[in-house]
């Protein structure tokens, strides 16, 4: 019976952030506001996109999907956080610590792969605009946001099950306010090398190979870009692909230092890892509604439309 709650353990407890006990209370207020922010941004994307037709895009189509993602990310584990600093709800079952871990990197991998397919769709746009139509048609774009989903399961749902096949005899604390799969495996008494490997390697290589296909589709495009006659038309291409360029920043900088801080920088507290790890699953989602809606002029222009007909109706 001991070894069978060994591999089955009831119950994990989240530990919150070390030595900032004190201030759980006022520091889940920033996170609530940015989770708030989170869903009502990507709800009203999510909206926009799916009633104006003049949204009906390839581009639009991953913008949804991208929303749909930071959704899942902002709901995973931002909730569960704020339960813990405020009412004290630090306890997780198994199977909710394995389901939050999944969803999490799942989401991860599923931002990056979005964010490859959106470069590659601006690189068809600016490259090949006569062909744009031909070659982006809505089955193409199906059948790539369904090749994005079953890449990112194949891809995650590997580490759920190394960590079923794990023992969790020494203790069921988690130093963190999440789960994520490394952490957990660390609280197992047998040899976590699978673990290790497959947690670091496999996803961080099929990021790095995003970056590298990202980067290559952005040097065209600048290279179309600058061989353009016009000033004009050189701006509004740079302009159109900034929302994008700013997205793909804010989502590989923090989640290249978090990755290297916790593999390489053991002389960085434990508390500042944890709480920025706490901010990088936080604020891009975030951000990316309210970055596209400021730089992109097409859901800029139906927002406008949107908040003026609820105004009118409140008249």
């Amino acid at each position: 019976m001991y070894n069978l709650s060994c591999y089955n353990p009831s119950s994990f407890v989240f530990a919150g952030i070390p030595g900032l006990e004190k201030f759980h209370m006022w520091i889940g207020i920033p996170f609530c506001v940015i989770c708030v922010v989170a869903i009502v941004g990507n709800c009203i994307l999510l909206y926009l996109i799916a009633v104006e037709h003049s949204l009906h895009e390839p581009m639009f189509f991953l913008l949804f999907m991208l929303a749909t993602t930071d959704l899942i990310l902002s709901t995973a584990t931002v909730p569960k956080l704020l339960s813990n600093f405020w009412i004290g709800s630090q306890e997780i079952t198994f199977s909710g610590c394995l389901t939050q871990m999944f969803f999490l990197h799942f989401s991860f991998v599923v931002d990056s792969a979005i964010l490859l397919a959106m470069a590659f769709d601006r690189y068809v746009a600016f490259c090949f605009p006569l062909g744009y139509s031909a070659i982006l048609t809505p089955q193409v774009i199906i059948k790539l946001m369904v090749s994005i989903v079953v890449r990112s399961f194949s891809i995650i749902l590997p580490a759920v099950f190394l960590l079923k096949q794990l023992p969790f005899c020494r203790t069921h604390i988690i130093p963190h306010t999440y789960c994520e799969h490394i952490g957990v495996a660390q609280l197992s008494s047998a040899d976590i090398s699978i673990n290790i490997w497959y947690g670091f390697a496999v996803p961080l290589m099929t990021v790095i190979s995003d970056v590298i296909f990202i980067a290559v589709s952005y040097a065209f495009i600048l290279c179309a870009v600058f061989h353009l006659s016009s000033q004009g038309a050189r701006q509004k291409a740079l302009s159109t692909c900034g929302s994008h360029v700013c997205v793909i920043l804010m989502f590989y900088t923090p989640a290249f230092f978090s990755i290297l801080a916790h593999r390489f920088g053991h002389s960085v507290p434990q508390n500042v890892l944890i709480l920025f790890a706490n901010l990088y699953v936080a604020i891009p989602p975030a951000l990316n509604p309210i970055v596209y809606g400021m730089k992109t002029k097409q859901t800029q222009d139906k927002f406008i439309l949107l908040f003026e007909e609820v105004t009118m109706r409140n008249q």
